[in-house]
């Protein structure tokens, strides 16, 4: 693929000596909309975070496109609603890129950010302090700090995560939108219904890529059974693992585990 916003090349990402994703080769189509799902601890956050450039290769590469903007939306675990900040200010965190984290907001940044709010359904809760939030409310406003950045590239890590339906239907609506403006969109997704009903494309890792691809053709039950099993084939103390080359492209629905892990799925089951 020759219009690729991302292009994964054997990459490898992990912390300390311990691999959490494994020889990931493939292109992220410009304009696609993709969910990643997988086991818990299968590799799903760490692959975004490589992918920004928080955590760097162990191994192979991540490329993104020249020219691209990217908005990054961590898990909601990791924000900080201790901090003193209003509404206005944690959407507005978004501008930094073009303002700096010091500089003053102008007409056009102000209507963004009035735009961005009207958006989510936050419409005046500028002043509002943020640790009065719900959970669904803090997700809206999060994502008004992603529109407010204009990317070209967006990752979202668990965005659905104990919010309600009305919040989740809202959000999904947006994201389809961005997908409609031909943004590339990855999201780390736990509900495999709302995969399949609103996701073109799906990535199934269980530390590598299981299968990759439409999701109505990697949405089946024997492929997320042998993600399950291929994770539970690996331990926190797992070796580093030589690889098995780079994959030409997406994995199909009928690859198989790489070898180590495949050795470690026997040995449980003897």
């Amino acid at each position: 693929m020759t219009d690729a916003s991302l292009t994964f090349s054997d990459l490898t990402l992990g912390y300390g000596s311990h691999p959490a994703v494994h020889h990931l080769s493939g292109p992220v189509g410009r304009g696609s909309l993709t969910a990643v799902v997988g086991p818990n601890g299968s590799g799903k956050s760490t692959l975004m975070k490589g992918i920004v450039g928080i955590i760097k290769p162990m191994a192979g590469a991540v490329k993104t496109a020249p020219g691209q903007r990217l908005a990054y939306l961590p898990q909601q675990s990791e924000i900080d609603r201790s901090f003193p900040a209003r509404v206005v200010d944690l959407v507005g965190l978004g501008l930094w890129p073009k303002r700096g984290l010091l500089g003053r907001y102008d007409s056009q940044d102000r209507e963004d950010l009035r735009h961005a709010l009207d958006a989510v359904g936050l419409a005046g809760f500028e002043h509002r302090p943020i640790d009065t939030l719900s959970g669904g409310q803090l997700q809206r406003a999060l994502f008004a700090r992603v529109l407010v950045q204009k990317a070209d590239l967006i990752l979202l890590d668990e965005p659905f995560n104990a919010i309600d339906a009305k919040t989740t239907a809202d959000l999904i609506a947006l994201i389809r939108h961005w997908h409609g403006e031909r943004r590339t969109v990855l999201v780390v997704v736990h509900d495999l219904e709302l995969v399949r009903e609103h996701f073109p494309e799906t990535l199934v890792l269980a530390r590598r890529a299981i299968a990759w691809g439409r999701t109505d053709e990697v949405m089946r039950p024997d492929i997320l059974a042998r993600a399950r099993r291929f994770d539970e084939a690996w331990h926190d103390d797992a070796p580093w693992c030589a690889g098995h080359g780079p994959q030409a492209g997406h994995d199909h629905a009928g690859a198989r585990p790489a070898p180590v892990a495949a050795a470690a799925e026997r040995g449980r089951s003897a």
